[in-house]
C-alpha cells in the first residue's frame, strides 16, 4: 500500500530516482540527500506506514536484518568506526518525513557529530514507579 502524496513511497518505489544501495521486494536503501557522516543512508520501506506505531511486527524485525546487513556491508567497505541506527516517531521525537524509515549513521573518530541527549536524574523509587506504570 502505497500513499500518493508521500515523498518517500515515491522513492521507495522507483518514481523518483535516488542513490540506492540495496533493493529488495520489501525495501529500498538509499543515500541520504542530507547525511550527517559519509555514507549516512535510510532504509525505506515500499509500503507506507507513517512511523513505528503503524509499522507490522514483521516489518519491523525485516527492518533490522537489514540494518545489520548494510551496517556491515558499510563498516568493511567506508572503514568507519561505528554506527548509529536513528529511527524518530511523530513531531516531537524529530521525524519530519512521516513514512517510517531508519536512518543508517557511519561514525568515524574525527566526524564531528553529536548524536544523543543529556541524561536526567533520576531516583530509584521513580524508575520503579515508571517500571510499574508501564508493566502493570
Amino acid at each position: 500500500m502505497r500513499e500518493n502524496n508521500c515523498i518517500f513511497c515515491k522513492i521507495a518505489n522507483g518514481e523518483i530516482s535516488s542513490r540506492t544501495l540495496y533493493e529488495d521486494d520489501k525495501f529500498r536503501v538509499i543515500l541520504d540527500l542530507g547525511p550527517a557522516t559519509k555514507g549516512h543512508a535510510l532504509i525505506l520501506p515500499k509500503d507506507h506506514y507513517s512511523d513505528l506505531f503503524e509499522l507490522p511486527e514483521e516489518c519491523a524485525g525485516d527492518v533490522m536484518k537489514l540494518a545489520r546487513k548494510m551496517v556491515l556491508k558499510m563498516k568493511e567497505k567506508l572503514g568507519c568506526e561505528g554506527f548509529n541506527l536513528v529511527q524518530n516517531n511523530g513531531d516531537l521525537a524529530g521525524q519530519t518525513v512521516f513514512h517510517f524509515h531508519m536512518h543508517l549513521i557511519p561514525r568515524y573518530r574525527a566526524d564531528g557529530q553529536k548524536i544523543g541527549w543529556k541524561p536526567q536524574e533520576v531516583s530509584g523509587e521513580e524508575l520503579e514507579e515508571i517500571k510499574n506504570q508501564i508493566v502493570d
